[in-house]
Parts: C-alpha cells; structure tokens; sequence
C-alpha cells in the first residue's frame, strides 16, 4: 500500500513539474498548452510517457548552420536581393513575377531563400513515373548522388534504389544518404550496411538513444529530396518504399505530387542537404568559397562538383523554403497564409492531414466569404485515424464559410501542394498541420511559374472526378461513433 501511495505522489510531483515547464518555460501556445495540462491531469501515469515522448520543445537556436564566412556572403547576396526587390531593379524573365515580389521578399527575410528564374520543372503524381525518372537519374550521375529521405523502406523499391547506388558507388560516384531515424525504425540496417560496405555514406538524423527508444519523436526530419551532380534536384511528398508505388493493400492507389526540378533552384536543394548532412553527421564540408556563392546565385558561370554550371533551361522562378522547430519562425506557414491572403479567384490545397492553426482556418474562410473559390481535399481513409477524424473535423468546420471539401476515393491522398488562382503554387513535404509546421523540418518550392501552376490546378481538376464532395447535410447527417471519433480527436488535435 506504501509503495502505491509513494508512486502516486511521485507522479503527482512529476505532472506538477511538467505543467510548470508548459505553462510558464516553454511557452507553447494556449491550445497547445491547455491540450497537455489535460493529458497530464487526466491520465497522469500514461500522460508523463507522453510527454516525455511528445511533448518536449526543442531549444529555439539555429542547428543546421553553415560556417560564419559562408554565411556572411549568404546574407549578403540575399539583402542584394532584397534591394534590387524595393527598388524595383531586379530582372524577372516573366514580367508577371513583379506582382509576387512581396511573397519572394518574405521567403527572404524568413529563410534566406534567394530566388531562381533558371529552372525547368517536371510533375510526376505517379510512385512508377517518379521513381523511373530518379533511377534514370542515378545511373546517369557522374559525380555525386545526395538524398535525404524521411522513410527508406527495405523492400523491393528500396533495394532496387539500394543496388543501383552500389553500382555508381562501384564506378567511384560519391553518394551519401541522409535518413530519419523513426521515419526508417522498422527499416532492417543490413540494407544501409550493404550499402555502406561498398564506400556508401548514410547518416541518421536524431538517432535513437537506445534501439527503438527515442525521446525525441516530434522533431523529425521529414523532408524528402534528391540532388544528382548539383545539376538534378527532386522535392515533394514521395518517400521510398512500396506503399508509395499502391503495394500497400490497405491504402490502395497512392497519390502523391513530386518535382523534378533542373535549374538554378538545385543550388538551394543542395545547401539544404549539405547542411542537413553536416548537422546529423557531424562532418564540416567547405561548402563554398566567397567566389563560387557569388556566382552560383548572380552569375551561374562557374564549374564545381557541388555547384556545377548551370546553362540556360528554362525560365521558371523558384524560391525552396525550409522550416522546423529550431526556428522562431514557420516560413512555410507564412508563406502558405501569403498566397491564401492574395488569392482573387481560386484556392486549390491538397493535404493528407489537415489539422491548421486559428490563422490559416480564419484565412480559409474570409478568402472563401469574399468570393474566391477554396477548395480542400483530403484522403477518404485514414493512414492514422485520430489524425484522419481529426483532419475531417477540422475541414468541416469551414463548410459554413463556403470552402468546398473533397474526399479523394482512388485510394490516399498525399499530396501536399497549393495553386491559387492558378498562377502560383507550392510543392513540398509540409502537411497543413501543427506537426509540420512547428514540430517537423520541412522543405517546400514556391513556384511563381503559370504553366506549373496550370498544370497542378489541372491535376486537382482531375483529382475531382475520383473524389465525393463533402456537402453540409451529409456531415450533419453523419453517424454517432463518428461524431464521438471526431469530436475526441479534435480534442486531441494541437498534440498531433
């Protein structure tokens, strides 16, 4: 009985710290703050391994940095960017980009995200096309393969991309792999030691203290992307495994959006990883001298392995956009409320899990109530159920504001990307939800292109023929265990 009671108080001591840590040291917001009191006062026992596991903010300081002369010149080249934007003098290929000039200047400030106008740009919504087009890629590298993956799956895709990086590691290309570590748990490591033991290079990002036991679930890197001698980049929403190709019974057909993107825009993919590379693998590349900066982004004239010439492609502007908890910002986030508060005549938005702030709800609706058509579609079967009820929950409530929401029924739906009023569009890896935007690294390309927007508004026109529109009546009508399902995942929201 003594050991019962002495237990008890001990978890009672222990909630009373964590509420102490939420609500005066952490500074989470109110219904971030509220949702966690509840766990701890509620399910005491259950609710201190939750939040030892979810619960945690990461330290608000700059983890990915690049060394302070690289960063100098950097900054240097962004705020050249930046002036030649508030005086007018900057040169846009399209004379349309004029009219963006405060989202690009935003991306700016917030990310250090310079803009390209050199790029040609590839869709692919098919696992098949996608991965056809990457292996292509890989065989034909010459100097080096960088990829950075949230999930690496050991199975017929994932070793299949796994022999052939062998094979260029065998003809002396350098390749480094970068990949989450709860992303890739169920992964076996013999597929990384294979691959290691041919001269391969891999990192985990946030390694597991133990095996299989890691505290710091939340901060993952989710992002996804590919660099192929400087000169190839891809982004978007496809991890490597089966499920991505509709192997997985359960989910079906998988559709998803990815880029491949030839271009100047490749430069920043490339920072990214090389970054992200030094930060999980404690290396320190010298990424690049004061020269070949200033001309890799002003000038494109110069040779390197990493930063290659780039010859003229295309004339597609784009801006990559990182973020994650390390920021005070949520770049991504912003940039998302930019393109919905300048939208005139139509919001396409496509995400697996839809579970956003007061901000961009409160966006979404005054959008939708001045005219503009805003559409949302979401998967029809979940992948996580209290995030899918969630995410239903959370688009039904715009309903009364005049968003049109859509159920994809040709299996799930992950893809992640906005066009408004298809002009402008963003691909990436970030999900309209908290995790992603506050708890989650994240990558995205803001493409200021009409012909990519066009298409990606067309690929969600498309979309719309295999998805049930979600109308008022039927959600009213809906059944008592959803309504229960829906109402505790909502509570449960601002956690997941």
């Amino acid at each position: 009985m003594e050991y019962i009671i002495n237990t008890l108080s001990f978890l009672l001591i222990i909630n009373i710290l964590f509420a102490v840590s939420i609500v005066f040291l952490e500074r989470k917001d109110p219904q971030t703050t509220l949702a966690w009191l509840m766990v701890l006062i509620f399910i005491p026992g259950l609710g201190f391994f939750l939040y030892l596991f979810f619960g945690q903010n990461l330290k608000k300081e700059k983890m990915f940095k690049l060394k302070e002369s690289e960063d100098r010149i950097l900054k240097n080249i962004l705020k050249l960017q930046e002036n030649e934007l508030d005086k007018h003098e900057m040169t846009f290929y399209d004379p349309t980009l004029v009219e963006y000039k405060d989202i690009i200047k935003m991306n700016i400030k917030t990310d250090d995200s310079f803009l390209t106008q050199n790029n040609e740009i590839a869709i692919f919504t098919d696992g098949n096309d996608k991965y056809k087009s990457l292996i292509s890629d890989i065989e034909n590298a010459k100097s080096h393969i960088h990829l950075l993956y949230y999930i690496f799956n050991d199975d017929e895709i994932g070793n299949k991309i796994i022999d052939t990086l062998i094979r260029k590691l065998d003809e002396g290309v350098k390749v480094k792999l970068l990949y989450d570590d709860v992303g890739c748990s169920k992964t076996n490591s013999e597929l990384f030691l294979r691959f290691e033991d041919h001269g391969g290079e891999t990192a985990p990002f946030f390694p597991f203290i133990l095996p299989r036991f890691h505290f710091r679930l939340n901060f993952r890197n989710h992002r996804k992307i590919a660099i192929i001698d400087g000169k190839t980049g891809y982004i978007g929403g496809f991890n490597i495994g089966d499920e991505y190709l509709g192997k997985n019974h359960n989910l079906g057909n998988w559709r998803d959006t990815h880029l491949r993107i030839t271009g100047d825009a490749v430069y920043a993919l490339q920072i990214r990883f090389l970054m992200d590379w030094e930060y999980a693998s404690k290396e320190k590349p010298r990424i690049y001298d004061e020269n070949r900066i200033k001309r890799a982004i002003k000038k494109y004239d110069y040779v390197d392995d990493l930063f290659p010439i780039n010859h003229p492609v295309g004339k597609k502007a784009v801006q990559i956009v990182s973020s994650g908890p390390d920021s005070d910002s949520e770049q991504i986030k912003y940039g998302y409320l930019k393109l919905i508060n300048r939208a005139k005549e139509s919001i396409f938005i496509q995400s697996p899990y839809f579970i956003p702030d007061s901000s961009i709800v409160e966006s979404l609706k005054i959008a939708a109530l001045s005219g503009v058509d805003v559409r949302i579609m979401i998967p029809c079967k979940p992948d996580h159920p209290f995030v899918y009820w969630a995410t239903l929950s959370n688009a039904a409530e715009l309903l009364n504001s005049g968003v049109r929401i859509y159920r994809y029924m040709d299996g799930f739906l992950h893809s992640k990307t906005i066009v408004v009023d298809g002009r402008i569009s963003s691909v990436g890896t970030a999900n309209w939800d908290v995790r992603s935007f506050k708890l989650n690294f994240e990558v995205n390309s803001f493409i200021y292109d009409k012909e990519t927007s066009k298409a990606l508004n067309d690929f969600f026109l498309k979309d719309l023929t295999k998805s049930s529109e979600l109308t008022k009546q039927a959600y009213e009508n809906r059944k008592i265990t959803i309504k229960v399902k829906e109402s505790f995942s909502r509570l449960l929201s601002p956690l997941l």
